[in-house]
Parts: structure tokens; C-alpha cells; sequence
């Protein structure tokens, strides 16, 4: 990030808030305005009141993501079983701040860990509900791979060159032939189906739990229509390395709309450097979806 946008992401706090809702939204002007914890840096989230919320882009790059949530969270939201942001009202560039930023309702819970989840199966499979039935809506328009969403869903072709030389640079400290080949492979999987929506950000920190249970998913930012392999990274990621296995197998198994296809080969060689034991299945079924 530029040292401008640094300078940018550092300003952007409850009194630029209460500036541009002041002079945008009067009649939210008496509204208690704190800044929410844990805070993005994509974007920076401040409670207005008790029932909304108000997101700014923190960079150029993110600033793109507010008109395409406005357009297409309420598409979206009909389908799905759990709560998705819902748009309230967008503002426009003012008191010094260049884009465009939101006004959401609030949604309660806190941000996903294996620690705080009541039943790591329940979570797997309702996660895996929900993206199936994101996987079902119509793509027709939707907003395909492009800078929006840093190409979530296109081809892996685009992350090569960056792939590659972060390889290279922690070589001392992973094994790095292996992590070539793990690469390579994922370069030769492909995605046979049509396009289909994808959230294109499913980390612990965008799934809120109620009780130790998914209530809710949130940040649209990354999403878009393409290959639906980048939603699965869930199964794997840190946040919840304890379980992932327990999370990848049952979702696969219960779950066969997600689908697993080519990218099993990539879990297994994932699963081997991280030091554990290949989750792929054998030919009697179950399985392990992953991500690139």
C-alpha cells in the first residue's frame, strides 16, 4: 500500500465518519458513531446507532466493491440461508474522503475460530449449505474475474508470477521443489462447469458465529461469478488449521454440489507439506474440497 493511502487509512476515523454522515444523512446525525472490533483493512467499519453500520474503503483498489455490493447483495440475499449484508444507503466522496462508501445494517456475532465453534461437522455443513445454494443463483450479469476482486474465480494463471517469486523467497524455509509441484498441479486443474457466483473471501474473519454456531457471512468485496474452487480455501486455511481436515471431508461428503473433482490431487500434495496425512479419498467415497 502507497504511503498515501497509508496516510488515508489512518484518517479515516469516527469524526470523518460523523462529517460525512452529518452532511449526507442528517437524520442519522445523532447517532453514536465507535469504531468496531476487530477492525478491516480493506475497509474500515464503524457502528452508527445500534442497528447500522458504516464501511469505508481504505484504498483506490477496494473502492469499486461498494457499487457492486449495492447491486447485487439484494440479489443475492433470497436465496441464501443465512444473513448476508444488507444495503441501507450509499454515500458519495466528501469532507476530504475520494469514494464511495456504505450504510449496512448491523449484524450481530463474532468472527469464526475453531475455539469458539460449538460443533466443527454443523459449522462444516452449513458453511457448505451456504455455498451451494450461492453456487444455484442465476450468474447472468454478474461481475466476472477482473481487478474488482483481484480475479477471485479466474484462471490461477494470473497469481504465476507472484506465486512463484514468493516461493522463492521463503525457500530456506519450506520445502521449495514440493511447493512448485503443489503449484503446478493447481495450474492443471480446471473448472469444467459454467460460471458460478462465489463469495471470493471465505476467511474466519467474514463468518460470524451466534452461540458457537455460523450465523451469519459477510464482506461481499471479492465476489463475483467464475470458478468456485477459491471457496473452499475455508478447508484449509489457518484460522482453522486445527480441524480442517474435519471440515474439508464432511463438507465434500455431505455436500457433493460443492464438488471436488481434479482439486483432490492439490489437497493431498498440500496436506504432504504441511506434514499430514492425505485426506484423499479412495475409491468407496468422501473426499476433501480445496482450493488452489
Amino acid at each position: 500500500m502507497s504511503n498515501c493511502s497509508l496516510r488515508l487509512l489512518r484518517e479515516i476515523d469516527a469524526s470523518l465518519v460523523a462529517r460525512l454522515v452529518g452532511s449526507q444523512f442528517p437524520h442519522w446525525s445523532g447517532l453514536p458513531i465507535t469504531a468496531a472490533e476487530p477492525n478491516g483493512w480493506d475497509n474500515r467499519t464503524f457502528r452508527l446507532g445500534p442497528e447500522l453500520l458504516v464501511r469505508l474503503p481504505s484504498a483506490d483498489r477496494y473502492a469499486a466493491q461498494v457499487r457492486k455490493e449495492h447491486r447485487w447483495l439484494p440479489v443475492l440475499a433470497p436465496h441464501l440461508p443465512l444473513p448476508i449484508p444488507v444495503p441501507v444507503a450509499m454515500g458519495e466522496p466528501g469532507e476530504g474522503y475520494p469514494w464511495n462508501w456504505s450504510v449496512y445494517q448491523w449484524l450481530d456475532g463474532t468472527p469464526a475460530s475453531a475455539a469458539r465453534i460449538v460443533d466443527l461437522s454443523e459449522f462444516a455443513v452449513g458453511l457448505a449449505r451456504f455455498l451451494a445454494c450461492l453456487q444455484k443463483i442465476d450468474p447472468t450479469e454478474g461481475p466476472p474475474p477482473g481487478p474488482h476482486n483481484f480475479f477471485r474465480g479466474g484462471p490461477l494463471e494470473t497469481y504465476d508470477a507472484e506465486t512463484r517469486k514468493a516461493i522463492a523467497t521463503v525457500q530456506g524455509m519450506i520445502n521449495a521443489e514440493l511447493a512448485t509441484q503443489v503449484w503446478e498441479t493447481a495450474l492443471g486443474a480446471i473448472w469444467h462447469g459454467g460460471p458460478v457466483w462465489v463469495h471470493g473471501d471465505v476467511a474466519a474473519g467474514n463468518l460470524l458465529l451466534r452461540g458457537g454456531r455460523l450465523a451469519a457471512v459477510i464482506d461481499f468485496g471479492c465476489s463475483g461469478v467464475g470458478d468456485p474452487a477459491c471457496d473452499l480455501v475455508i478447508a484449509w486455511t489457518v484460522s482453522l488449521r486445527a480441524e480442517s481436515g474435519s471440515i474439508s471431508g464432511r463438507t465434500a461428503t455431505r455436500c457433493p454440489d460443492l464438488g471436488t473433482g481434479s482439486r483432490l490431487g492439490i489437497v493431498e500434495s498440500l496436506d504432504h507439506l504441511r506434514g499430514k496425512p492425505s485426506s484423499r479419498p479412495n475409491r468407496s467415497g468422501g473426499g476433501s474440497p480445496g482450493d488452489r
